[in-house]
């Protein structure tokens, strides 16, 4: 069964409020080296095998998983 892994962030020229949040979060806890933190989400999905599985995680990602006007996706799809 197929299971594909998608990864979804905000594009890079948004600003990431939550990401901000935990970035200072850190340096108060003393990780000052971090630079830079961006939130997003991670899915696992496991499909039926048939028909073309990256067809159909791409047309998932545009229709429901990502808003493709304020996020960026990728995935891979495992055998």
């Amino acid at each position: 069964m197929p299971k594909a892994k998608i990864y979804i962030t905000l594009k890079p020229a948004l600003l990431d409020a939550q990401g901000r949040v935990l970035e200072n979060a850190l340096h108060q806890l003393g990780f000052e080296k971090v630079q830079q933190v961006r939130v997003g989400k991670y899915l696992e999905i496991e499909l039926a095998p048939d028909g073309d599985p990256r067809e159909q995680v791409e047309a998932m990602c545009q229709k429901l998983l990502a808003n493709p006007v304020i996020e960026q996706y990728r995935y891979e799809v495992e055998p």
